[in-house]
């Protein structure tokens, strides 16, 4: 059976890459930052890949336009019982996020969200995934919000499944809650389903927390530090740079050269504690790799902040990807601080496909 997939708020594709790598068929791409579209291209021009009907540099709140999606997807209504089509998309969502602004769905990024949900509704694709911060299920004022559209989907014919999911538990190696709401179509997958999420994590957090992670140690320029026992290595930076070979990675330089500055030496590897100018450690994951709002993340034993090449090992990107050289630093950090962890999308959509697969026979 086809299944394609229309993906929103695409950013630089990790979701995307991550439902491809899956078996899916992204079928179109849409997003409304023209550097964004530009830098999903460039990370894929080596590869055999294009979307059926196209890149769409716009804003979302266009397709509920009838004459804009019939004459973007003539054929969409007409899809037969081989062909399953379903939404994938993850909001921009600092207005949910405590580290955000927090304006919650009165904001210009937070009415995203609920536009995302009108979509779904007057489309009607066979199936979608929301992917957003933990905020907007835990908060109290964006849970509310959350709820209503929940229920909204409901009514429209949506049997709906949820959870938190912790990006380390499918070897990001990085601490990053999402929340991840997947929903189908009854009157394709009929009544009374069931569905977990998280079937495809590699670790348990009870897992992770049993370990015995290092702490800090005092930073040195250089200095070799052996992996300690009683520590998972694939889901801490070391292990990562040295997948992805991150010194003789195209986007290796790609750092802010700052003027010399103490607190690039004077902070351990490891102190992660402040709420900037956080120095990851080696044989440890890293806090959320969001990079903006003045989160600054050091290199562990070198004075300065990580590369985007390193950036891209800790969202668990494969080796060949690549960020579009000639974009500027601050726009290159925020494409790949946005994006959801490549292994946690691509768990989630693997645990998807085999259930759809498994449904449909």
């Amino acid at each position: 059976m086809s299944i394609e997939v229309f993906s929103f708020f695409s950013g630089l594709g990790f979701m995307d890459l991550g439902f491809e790598e899956a078996g899916f068929d992204i079928a179109f791409v849409n997003e409304y930052n023209h550097n964004f579209i530009q830098a999903y291209q460039y990370a894929r021009r080596n590869r055999l890949y294009y979307p059926r009907y196209g890149y769409y540099e716009g804003s979302i709140e266009e397709f509920l336009n009838d004459q804009v999606w019939n004459e973007q997807f003539p054929d969409y209504d007409s899809r037969n019982k081989d062909k399953l089509i379903g939404f994938i998309g993850g909001p921009p969502c600092p207005d949910f996020s405590t580290a955000g602004k927090n304006a919650g769905s009165t904001g210009e990024n937070g009415k995203l969200t609920e536009k995302y949900i009108r979509l779904i509704i007057k489309r009607q694709p066979d199936f979608f995934v929301l992917e957003n911060v933990k905020g907007l299920y835990q908060t109290k004022k964006h849970k509310i919000f959350y709820e209503q559209m929940k229920k909204r989907l409901y009514r429209a014919g949506y049997s709906l499944f949820d959870s938190i999911e912790n990006a380390l538990e499918y070897g990001v190696p990085q601490f990053r809650d999402r929340l991840i709401l997947v929903g189908f179509n009854r009157k394709k997958f009929g009544k009374n389903l069931k569905y977990t999420i998280g079937t495809k994590k590699i670790y348990s957090m009870n897992q992770i927390e049993r370990c015995n992670w290092p702490t800090v140690d005092p930073f040195q320029v250089g200095i070799v530090r052996n992996e300690p026992q009683d520590i998972i290595p694939e889901v801490t930076v070391e292990y990562w740079f040295r997948q992805n070979d991150v010194g003789n990675h195209a986007n290796s330089r790609d750092y802010f050269n700052t003027v010399a500055n103490d607190k690039f030496n004077n902070i351990d590897e490891g102190d992660t504690s402040k709420k900037s100018f956080k120095r990851l450690h080696r044989w440890r994951y890293s806090p959320t790799a969001a990079y903006g709002n003045n989160e600054v993340h050091l290199h562990p034993y070198q004075p300065r902040r990580i590369s985007i090449a390193e950036a891209l090992a800790i969202q668990s990107l494969p080796v060949w990807f690549e960020v579009l050289p000639t974009l500027s630093l601050s726009a290159k950090f925020k494409m790949v601080g946005n994006g959801v962890p490549y292994l946690l999308a691509n768990g989630i959509a693997m645990e998807l496909q085999g259930w759809i697969t498994k449904h449909m026979n």
